[in-house]
Order: C-alpha cells, then structure tokens, then sequence
C-alpha cells in the first residue's frame, strides 16, 4: 500500500466520474427502494424529464449499472441494479451517513416537494399499527403549492394509495402541515411532538391515529444516526429563494 494513496491516479476520481453525472446517484437509490418501471422510477425521482432519465438509463446501463429486462410477452420494461450497482451499497450507506451529520437539515428538507414525500409516504405507512379498517388521512400543506391536499387512503392486506383527489370516503385524521416540517419528520431531522409544539404540524381527527402517528408513520433508517443534524426552530418556509442553493441563498 503506497503511503500516499490520493492524487490524480487515485480510483477514488474514477469512481466519482462514473457517478458524476447528474440524477445517477438518485436513479440508484430509486431502483434501491424497489423502484423497477420507467414510471416509478420518474415518480420516484420527481424533477427529471422523461427523455433525460432514458438517457440516464442508457448510460448507466453501458456502465453496468443496470440492466434492462425486456418481457416480450407483455411488452413491459423493467430496470434492476446490477451486482456492480449492488456493491455500491456501503459507500451509498456511508454518503447519507455523512449528510445526516454534516449538512444543514434545512438544505436536505428543503429540496422535497409535496409530490415527493407523498409518494414516498407509500412505503412509510405500516397498516400494521393503524386501525383494521379502511383509513383515510388527508394531508393538507401550508405553502402555495399546484396541489397542496393529498389523500393518502390505507386497506388492511393492500398497498397504500395516495390520490389527488377525493377519494370518496370519510377523513379519519387531518394532516395540516408544510413539505419542510414533513421532511424533517422522515429524515429524523425533527420529532411529530416538536413540529406539533411548534405549530408547524396540527392534527384533528380521530384522536387514536393522531396520537399514534409515532408508530404508523416509519421514518428513514438513517434517523438514528449519531449526531444528526436538527431542524432549527426559525424556519426559511417562507423564503421565496428556499430552493436556490445556500450560497445563492446567503447571497441575497
């Protein structure tokens, strides 16, 4: 082992050169979370055009990346990690680490949509520890959004539904809330009590649900990491320039 392993011949610079290119890193962690259809993958990921996450897919493929399985009996398209891409799980496993610890929470919760983390919230839903029925919770954020109401409607032995409109059913539990307070909640950078506290959750409803959500709502794995990084209690919801980078941010 040579005593200065860095520098330009370091494989550290190739790798990151494969990796470089934008949205390749969020297609991984998309097919990651069980993400497989051309239509996932987009819902998954939120802000990537059609034609640039087929180029993406082409290039991760030549990459051996990924690999496209074509269904010739069904005309379905399905994309899986290859073993290549499966190996890069502990680097993944140490980069969110890292980000957990090292970035403003703010800067991570403020670049999700309500699109975003409603989607998300269908595998962060355990039926399990919700009433043995049809429940329905509507979610409801404060910010001037295209949709801001969502429904997310949950059958016992059934996938979570999220719909857009009315699903046709009574509301067990109202959600009001806004995408950076829900945010924080699922990356662990807050708690349902301190956004309650603070006035940027508020639940009405069935007081059962609402006072369970601790245990029916699963946040990320990644929460419990060892000196997490925290929402602050002063806010930059209302900051029209919330979604520029932070130095763009800092510059005025």
């Amino acid at each position: 082992m040579p005593s200065k392993p860095y520098g330009i011949l370091c494989p550290i610079i190739r790798a990151s050169e494969l990796l470089e290119p934008r949205w390749t890193i969020t297609i991984l962690c998309a097919l990651w979370s069980g993400a497989t259809k051309f239509n996932e993958l987009r819902r998954e990921i939120g802000n990537i055009s059609p034609a640039l996450l087929s180029k993406r897919l082409k290039e991760m493929e030549e990459a051996g990346l990924v690999e496209r399985i074509d269904d010739k009996a069904t005309g379905s398209v399905d994309y899986l990690r290859t073993k290549s891409a499966i190996a890069l799980e502990p680097a993944l496993n140490g980069l969110a680490y890292w980000a957990q610890q090292h970035i403003e929470a703010e800067d991570i919760a403020c670049d999700f949509t309500a699109r975003n983390l409603m989607w998300d919230l269908r595998g962060r839903i355990d039926v399990d520890n919700l009433p043995n029925r049809r429940v329905v919770l509507q979610f409801h954020f404060s910010e001037d959004l295209e949709y801001d109401t969502y429904w997310a409607l949950v059958q016992a032995g059934g996938p979570v539904e999220i719909c857009t409109v009315i699903p046709g059913y009574d509301v067990d539990l109202f959600i009001e809330t806004n995408t950076i307070s829900l945010a924080g909640i699922l990356l662990g950078r807050t708690t349902i009590a301190r956004e309650t506290e603070l006035g940027e959750l508020f639940l009405s409803g069935d007081a059962v649900i609402g006072r369970t959500m601790d245990r029916w709502l699963m946040v990320s794995e990644y929460a419990q990491v060892d000196g997490i990084r925290t929402l602050p209690d002063n806010r930059i919801l209302n900051d029209p320039t919330r979604n520029l980078p932070p130095k763009l941010r800092a510059a005025g």
